[in-house]
């Protein structure tokens, strides 16, 4: 019995060897007429990156245009993910780092004045230059270089700040899972199975007047994602040899997703109270429960 396993392990090995070399020597695949030595897969295009609250902020920035109320001038400051949660294996963060950016593009769906604040280090190079004289303007300046003009930079009247600050992985969780098969040890077996798991994120935003440092906004929201997984699997003796089948599908709402549709939740009430204009009918449109 050695003998054989002996003999076993060193075909599998050969085999081996000879599989890597095989690879090493391959010869390199050729460059098609398109420049590419493999064309990628997928050609699902790109889309709008939309959440249920979108309409919602298109909705009070049109609202607001019509009645002619003007937007106060808007900065983002840093919204971070405060939770800590790490992605298991990963070594890194499990939620989106990006939450100013989330805020910009849905305070712009609003229709506000925004002005950069999130990252100014090509403009404060750029004021380097031509504190130097180093940089032309492309208006065409008499002086042939860009001047420096006090005020040329316009100052906001609001920032928007805060930082994602839960989550929270099992609130809830359901699974089952039947089984049928004879009770002989070597009978076929016949399972399937299913579970359901429920966890959210929150955030906690305010808005702070620029000129004052006073806190005239705040909101702290969460959204709960729903999980789910099906599976079933079988097995059966055919003789001397086992037969073992099993398949399975899973989904996750997208956490980030999730993140945005708070950001653009909370953007909808803050810019509803700056404009002067209840948020509730907008927020209605969309089928959103907190809409009085």
């Amino acid at each position: 019995m050695t003998r054989i396993s002996n003999i076993t392990r060193s075909a599998l090995c050969a085999a081996l060897l000879s599989t890597v070399a095989a690879c090493a020597s391959s010869p390199e695949p050729a460059v098609g007429p398109t420049g590419l030595y493999a064309r990628p897969i997928g050609s699902a295009p790109a889309t709008s990156n939309a959440t249920p609250y979108s309409r919602a902020l298109f909705c009070i920035g049109e609202q607001a245009r019509r009645t002619g109320r003007p937007s106060p001038v808007i900065a983002v400051g840093r919204i971070s993910d405060y939770t800590g949660k790490q992605e298991e294996g990963m070594g890194g963060p499990k939620l989106t780092q990006g939450g100013s950016l989330m805020a910009i593009s849905a305070l712009a769906k609003a229709g506000a004045d925004i002005v950069e604040r999130f990252d100014t280090s090509v403009p404060e190079m750029e004021l380097r230059f031509a504190n130097n004289k180093l940089i032309g303007d492309a208006a065409g300046s008499p002086s042939g270089y860009r001047p420096i003009r006090q005020g040329q930079y316009l100052g906001s009247d609001y920032v928007l700040t805060g930082g994602i600050t839960e989550l929270n992985y099992n609130i809830r969780s359901t699974a089952a899972e039947a089984g049928v098969g004879g009770a002989d040890a070597k009978s076929g077996r016949l399972v399937i199975g299913g579970k359901s798991y429920v966890m959210n994120v929150g955030i906690d935003l305010r808005l702070v007047d620029t000129r004052t440092m006073r806190v005239v906004d705040v909101v702290s929201y969460q959204k709960q994602i729903l999980g789910r997984e099906v599976g079933g699997g079988g097995f059966s003796f055919l003789g001397s040899n086992v037969i073992d089948i099993s398949a399975g599908s899973g989904e996750l709402e997208p956490l980030q997703l999730g993140v945005r549709s708070l950001i653009e939740r909370a953007t909808v009430e803050f810019m509803g109270n700056l404009y002067g204009l209840s948020p509730d009918p907008c927020l209605a449109m969309v089928n959103d429960p907190l809409a009085t």
